[in-house]
Formats: C-alpha cells, sequence, structure tokens
C-alpha cells in the first residue's frame, strides 16, 4: 500500500481577505508563516517524499514543515478560477447569486469562465497519483484546497452536488492509500497539526 499525505498551503492575506486565489502566486502573510511554524508535523512524514504546488504559499509551506525545498510539480497547482481570480467572495455572491447552489448545480463540472473545473483537475492529478503508486512511494503533497477537493472527491466518488460526505479541515494531514493503479481511497483524514485546527477562506 502507498500513502499520500496531503496538506493544504498555510494563510495568504488573500486568504485572510476572502480573495480567489487560484494560480495567482500569492506568499503566505507574515501571519500564516508563524502559524505553519506552530503546526506539529506528523513524525511519520519524515520518511516521506515531500512535493509541493510550485506556486509560493506551497513551496513556503511545505519548506517551514520539512526544513527543506520539496520537489515542484504542476499537477498539484490550485485549480484556475481564470476571469475570478483576484475577486472577493461577496463580488462573487453578487454575480452569481448563492455560490454553493451554482456550484451545487453543476457539481464536478462548475468553473469559471476560462478556468478549470474540479474533474478537469482530477484528470491532472491521476497521473501523478499512478505514479507514486507505480514507485511505491509514500508521498507528502503541499498543495490548496480546490486540488485536496478534487482528489477527496475522487476518493470516495462524490460529483459535488451536495454536501461533501466529510467535512475537511485547514491545519491537517490527510492520508490517502493509493492502489496498484493509483486509484485513492480515504485511510486517515483530518488529522490534526494544531490544538484547534482553523479554517481559512480562498484558494
Amino acid at each position: 500500500m502507498t500513502l499520500l499525505a496531503v496538506i493544504r498551503h498555510g494563510p495568504t492575506e488573500w486568504n485572510e481577505s476572502g480573495v480567489v486565489q487560484g494560480h495567482s502566486d500569492i506568499p503566505l502573510s507574515p501571519n500564516g508563516r508563524d502559524s505553519v511554524a506552530a503546526w506539529a508535523t506528523p513524525q511519520d512524514l519524515g520518511s516521506f517524499d515531500w512535493v509541493a504546488s510550485p506556486l509560493k504559499r506551497a513551496q513556503e509551506t511545505a519548506l517551514i514543515l520539512s526544513g527543506q525545498p520539496a520537489r515542484a510539480d504542476d499537477r498539484l497547482i490550485e485549480m484556475n478560477w481564470a476571469e475570478w481570480e483576484g475577486m472577493r467572495l461577496p463580488e462573487l455572491r453578487a454575480e452569481l447569486g448563492d455560490l454553493m447552489k451554482a456550484w451545487e448545480a453543476d457539481g464536478l463540472d462548475f468553473r469559471a469562465p476560462g478556468g478549470e473545473s474540479p474533474r478537469d483537475v482530477q484528470n491532472r492529478l491521476k497521473p501523478f497519483l499512478a505514479e507514486c503508486a507505480r514507485d511505491q512511494k509514500n508521498t507528502v503533497a503541499v498543495c490548496h484546497k480546490g486540488v485536496l477537493r478534487a482528489l477527496y472527491a475522487l476518493s470516495v466518488g462524490w460529483d459535488m452536488t451536495d454536501k461533501a460526505p466529510e467535512k475537511l479541515h485547514d491545519e491537517c494531514v490527510h492520508y490517502f492509500r493509493l492502489d496498484a493503479g493509483g486509484a485513492p481511497r480515504p485511510h486517515l483524514l483530518n488529522h490534526p497539526m494544531t490544538e484547534s485546527p482553523s479554517a481559512y477562506g480562498g484558494s
């Protein structure tokens, strides 16, 4: 069995302001760096191979947690929100109405104009998962909320047209087991790295 441990990056100023980030390359905020430095990384991850999205917020998080630069993999980059990047959530709601209802209407195929859908993210993740399984390397992937949700949906067959079967918390490690072909299944979700995991907005 191969394990994939997924960690969402720490907070950025855009997260703290409720701004949609997507591919925008926003670094951790000063508060975000302090928060990540206070996380308690599970000891077992010391033997894992570390990889991260190429975006600064994920690379910084991986460096703080592991003490060394992580290999960048473009397939772990956040979902592309295209025209909606840089917008605040109230602006999106003004354009779309109830954002969650708009998302749930299309589920895995919901996308910003010119952007990606969660299904697109799943399709670029599948070769990455297959490589981890082929190499039989337990791996830590430091990435983004949209990537984690797409992976979780793939692992449980969730079509995103309703609420998630289980809420995924920030400041946690989410373990998935990969079969020989790279198909993921939940192994241990929401393993906390702080005493009281918090949530922060954005992507």
